[in-house]
């Protein structure tokens, strides 16, 4: 499979033949369960020792000649802490249990059990990335991703431009990408945020964005526009390329195609 290397003007440069990942099966199943993995619920409960730093002195005993017990007073055995005293005479109020004010709560979330993560094996891992980054190579799936694209022909798949394109600054990147990707592909490649519809907007989510374009740089390579996300070969991963559905609109610099190639490497 051959692909073009284009220079920043969105003119070829040279031709070079495409790692081999970027042709393989792409499998959405191991994508998903990768991305299923990967997801990080926010671990949230009650500091450990809430409700519980009273000095509360244990249940109330009912019993005749017991100190602190209040036999025959009517007094509920709750955990209580004592606000003063006089004698065998207590003042004081129920603590410590859930059903007292300022009391621990009675089943709260347990962070041990929200952290816990799916496993992975490496192999997995590995056919995830390949099938991700094949992904964008793919006529077919970009379409599939981005539904306003229905007459899109992608016969430059997968883009790679010069390494030069990493230094270049914002205003210079967006006509830059304007050439190479053209106007349609443009205008998708640019984050949209739109209020969400629903009740959505009361819960924390009041907004979402589509996904935009992603440009994959070198590991030593550093991108001086933030317009666009980006991410180096040492970082790149299955939620950079394929989060809401693969296919991710992609565009690699030469330097970061090399570098891929050394870390999957050839069949």
């Amino acid at each position: 499979m051959k692909a073009n290397i284009l220079s920043i003007e969105g003119e070829k440069i040279k031709e070079i033949t495409l790692p081999e990942y970027f042709s393989e099966k792409i499998r959405e199943d191991i994508i998903s369960k990768v991305l299923e993995a990967k997801k990080i619920r926010q671990p949230y409960a009650p500091m450990f020792e809430a409700g519980m730093q009273y000095s509360a002195s244990g249940k109330i005993r009912h019993r005749r000649h017991v100190w602190k017990g209040h036999y025959g007073k009517g007094v509920s055995r709750v955990p209580r802490k004592i606000m003063s005293k006089r004698g065998s005479n207590f003042v004081w109020e129920g603590a410590t249990i859930p059903g007292a004010r300022g009391g621990r709560r009675a089943h709260p979330p347990k962070i041990l059990s929200i952290i816990k993560r799916k496993k992975l094996n490496k192999r997995e891992m590995k056919m995830a990335l390949s099938s991700a980054l094949s992904a964008t190579a793919n006529e077919k799936e970009i379409r599939k991703k981005y539904s306003s694209l229905n007459n899109f022909k992608g016969k430059d798949l997968p883009f790679i431009v010069e390494s030069k394109m990493a230094s270049l600054k914002t205003k210079d990147l967006f006509i830059s990408l304007k050439k190479i990707l053209g106007e349609d592909l443009f205008g998708v490649a640019l984050k949209k945020k739109n209020v969400r519809s629903g009740k959505g907007k009361m819960r924390g989510r009041k907004y979402k964005a589509s996904a935009g374009l992603l440009i994959v740089i070198g590991k030593n390579e550093k991108m001086k526009a933030n317009a666009f996300d980006s991410s180096n070969t040492e970082n790149l991963s299955v939620i950079d390329l394929a989060e809401g559905g693969q296919g991710r609109l992609t565009i690699y610099t030469e330097q970061a195609i090399n570098e891929l190639n050394k870390k999957l490497g050839e069949k």
